[in-house]
């Protein structure tokens, strides 16, 4: 029989919500023990999802700018890739922060088991391997995992997830990617960049489905001059391993070809919740009918000792909803009278350009029937676009028609994940789109931009002309012709 060791809280899953929510809760003087699958805490975003894949899109950066600096006048010699070097800088900054995280376990006097863990009834985790654990509260935050389809499931070392994809074992001559989703373009943005031939083949009508138009085309402008090719209403019917690498049959509208052979394949359909296999029913907590646990606006699940949090729980997979939800959590567990009501939860696409949005979009709103101003400025009429050689940018912002609130605001160009957490200020703090506009930002800079699409709304542009709408005109006062 395993050891029995008794413990105020476990939380099972050491990603960023799973080492938020231990955290906090060591510091308000709770006994904490966070069981982790991995050695060190960190969780699929630090150790094989959002970190390393943000440090090979800065390495992607760095020689996307050597390559447009041509139109400067500066002229570097073509670029030689150490992939060995690379990799182990990467290897080198994930083992930094991942060791940090440690020492912060320690320091906290929280005890850190690594193995998998499964509920056995509403009170006990038994760890593989290890001891079980006698809780009195348990947070579950075990993330999620890519989908795999049968179709793709072939055996072959040419056939990749994100995490393969992260390894960067070598650089593929050509890699078709299934998938036009976020993952799909951030990789292929840095294969791409590193010399491979990519296609990508999207099965709806457009890249990045449910992002709104106006920014994802930006974007897909500037990758159908990177991309090989980029075909959308497609779909990868299957996939053989042949002589030298893998041949997909594909099916679709205008299609050339319908097959091709590639050296790699890349499947990035999306990630489901790592819910499996956790004695969840064992534990009397319910799970929908796709797998994600249910809770209320405490993060409780259907067991009140048990909460879930992150990609588990549903709702946006990112990193950051996970850690104010742990957060939450432990709010919860030591008496606040916490809910989780976010106005704005900030999502971005770390390709070239980068897009990022909060709050309500476009798309949303045309789906709810709901009207609403937007105010667009384009960064064409930003001059510190213009010096940055990257006027292929835009910046709106959605506000409430009557009460000029802003509801939702989404940017695309370079910086566009720093912008938007003033987006998320404005969204969260109920502004009306004017206190943007009277906001002085500092010139010349991106930021810019925020507060000349407020100003679109209220006729106090000065780098573009919007024409006067008819509730704007001033009384007694002739109308240029």
């Amino acid at each position: 029989m395993p050891d029995l060791h008794e413990t105020q809280l476990v939380v099972l899953g050491g990603g960023p919500g799973g080492y938020a929510a231990a955290f906090l809760a060591a510091d308000r003087g709770m006994q904490v023990t966070l069981v982790d699958a991995g050695p060190r805490p960190g969780g699929v975003c630090l150790h094989t999802g959002c970190i390393p894949s943000k440090i090979l899109l800065h390495a992607a950066e760095i020689l996307a700018s050597a390559e447009d600096a041509a139109s400067w006048g500066l002229t570097f010699a073509r670029p030689q890739i150490d992939l060995a070097m690379l990799r182990g800088k990467k290897d080198k900054i994930v083992d930094g922060l991942s060791a940090h995280l440690l020492d912060l376990c320690k320091r906290r006097q929280v005890t850190f088991i690594t193995g998998r863990g499964k509920l056995t009834d509403s009170r006990t985790l038994e760890i593989e391997g290890g001891p079980q654990l006698r809780f009195q509260h348990c947070i579950v935050a075990t993330g999620s995992v890519p989908i795999r389809l049968p179709a793709f499931d072939i055996g072959s070392r040419r056939v990749l997830d994100s995490a393969d994809a992260l390894k960067l074992e070598d650089i593929p001559s050509s890699l078709l990617i299934v998938g036009g989703g976020y993952i799909g373009l951030e990789m292929g943005t840095v294969y791409a960049a590193l010399g491979s031939k990519i296609t990508v083949v999207e099965m709806t009508g457009g890249l990045l489905p449910g992002v709104d138009n106006d920014l994802v085309r930006h974007l897909a402008t500037r990758l159908q001059t990177r991309f090989t090719k980029i075909l959308l209403n497609t779909k990868v019917e299957k996939i053989a391993e042949v002589d030298g690498g893998i041949r997909a049959t594909f099916a679709g509208e205008n299609l050339a070809e319908n097959e091709a052979v590639f050296d790699k394949v890349l499947v990035a359909i999306g990630r489901r919740p790592n819910s499996a296999n956790l004695g969840l029913d064992k534990a009397g907590v319910a799970v929908d009918e796709r797998g994600f646990i249910k809770v209320d606006a405490q993060r409780r699940t259907s067991n009140p000792n048990i909460f879930a949090i992150g990609d588990v729980a549903g709702g946006p997979m990112l990193a950051h909803k996970a850690s104010h939800e742990g957060k939450l959590a432990v709010m919860v567990l030591t008496g606040e009278p916490a809910v989780w009501e976010p106005r704005a939860i900030p999502a971005v696409v770390f390709t070239d350009p980068e897009i990022a949005w909060c709050g309500l979009t476009e798309t949303d709103a045309k789906k709810e029937k709901r009207e609403v101003k937007v105010g667009r400025y384009s960064w064409a009429a930003s001059g510190r676009a213009a010096t940055l050689g990257r006027s292929d940018g835009l910046t709106k912002i959605l506000v409430d028609p009557t009460s000029d609130q802003v509801l939702g605001v989404g940017l695309v160009g370079p910086g566009a994940a720093e912008l938007i957490a003033e987006g998320v200020v404005a969204v969260e703090m109920g502004a009306v789109s004017k206190d943007l506009a009277l906001c002085i930002h500092p010139h010349p800079t991106l930021s810019e931009t925020i507060g000349a699409a407020a100003e679109t709304l209220h006729g106090l542009a000065t780098d573009i002309f919007v024409r006067r709408a008819e509730s704007r005109k001033r009384p007694g006062v002739k109308e240029p012709t």
